[in-house]
């Protein structure tokens, strides 16, 4: 009872954090709760790619095309671009598309997910490099299809990209938009916030309950080992379809949010840089623990931004000779290293990765 009275006790102190957590932030500035609002989308991102990695051990470095996928969706439901472009979807919405929020995130889910299976099905052989190969390969296809389609018809807009996109709409509460409640300012910034969060924690829950479902488990047996589990009866390649399709979903959700969130998409958001960086925080959280991907996500997401403050004076006392982006990189990627080497499972590792699963006790 006691036990249970202290967990209640940390998540209520948590609950409490969560929710003040941009206000205090806010006094600031606004650009660090924005610097939280990607962290949290990128916490999105890595939950997804967990399923795929961290539960079916498939490394997956294309994820990004998911994301994409997601937000090129949304960009073009809920801008002119389709409009102005095609005639006849000028005629038929003379006013553009104005695509509701309960639409478009299902939407962006199954879309994401349908390129999900469309990616799993031609890998189902292939295992460790060869997969990491073809799913990279499958992410820059993606990119350079986005970055192509503005000729000879112009879909996605090409390098320019798309902009003027709506922001999401809930009950016609405006996100993109200042509002004051009880006296208090709540900016854009800390509206996304709050809706992201709420994503989020959903999610968790999402992967908490597939975790320990059998569909959890038996994903887990094919990332000890596949050919025992094809052995013990489990149908590995439709397991492996769904954990190409439920991970992707969640990328296909994140995209939908970050088009939002920006109001404007292109190809140069999605490089094969973004796939390695959320494959990283997966890595670095802890492989297949949900509290240590959650970890790995915020300090992969936020140090990125924090090492801009520290890159600057770096640079100044170098007389300008050292480029700040590039040094910012370098500090990225020591401190990276320095961690792998000090905690080489993560972070935070699950206690149960490669223990023997408990034997039940006979009554």
């Amino acid at each position: 009872m006691i036990l249970k009275d202290n967990k209640l006790t940390v998540f209520l102190i948590a609950g409490v954090l969560l929710l003040v957590a941009p206000l205090l932030a806010q006094q600031f500035g606004n650009a660090w709760v924005r610097i939280i609002d990607i962290a949290l989308l990128y916490v999105l991102l890595a939950l997804g790619l967990n399923i795929v990695v961290g539960y079916a051990g498939l490394l997956d470095l294309g994820y990004v095309a998911f994301y994409a996928v997601g937000a090129y969706m949304l960009a073009l439901l809920a801008s002119p671009h389709l409009s102005t472009t095609f005639t006849t979807v000028g005629v038929t919405f003379p006013n553009g598309l104005h695509t509701p929020w309960w639409v478009v995130i299902p939407l962006g889910a199954l879309v994401a997910g349908a390129f999900g299976v469309l990616l799993g099905a031609p890998t189902l052989k292939l295992r460790g490099d060869y997969l990491a190969i073809v799913t990279l390969g499958f992410g820059e296809i993606i990119r350079v299809f986005l970055t192509n389609l503005d000729a000879p018809v112009n879909i996605t807009n090409g390098p320019k990209g798309l902009s003027q996109i709506e922001s999401i709409q809930i009950f016609g509460y405006d996100f993109a938009k200042s509002h004051s409640i009880f006296g208090f300012e709540i900016p854009s910034v800390t509206n996304y916030y709050y809706l992201f969060l709420a994503l989020v924690i959903f999610s968790v829950l999402i992967c908490y309950r597939l975790e320990r479902s059998r569909i959890g488990r038996a994903w887990m047996a094919i990332r000890e080992d596949e050919i025992a589990a094809k052995a013990m009866g489990i149908n590995t390649r439709n397991l492996k379809l769904l954990a190409f399709g439920m991970g992707a979903t969640f990328g296909g959700v994140s995209g939908v949010l970050f088009a939002s969130f920006q109001g404007f998409v292109s190809p140069e958001s999605f490089s094969l840089q973004e796939s390695v960086m959320i494959v990283a925080m997966v890595v670095l959280g802890g492989i297949g623990h949900i509290p240590g991907v959650i970890l790995g996500a915020l300090l992969l997401a936020a140090l990125p931004e924090v090492l801009r403050y520290v890159a600057g004076p770096l640079q100044n006392m170098t007389d300008g000779r050292l480029d700040a982006a590039i040094l910012r990189q370098l500090l990225i990627a020591l401190a990276m290293i320095a961690i792998m080497l000090a905690r080489p499972r993560g972070l935070w590792p699950t206690p149960e990765h490669g223990k023997a699963a408990p034997v039940p006790q006979s009554k």
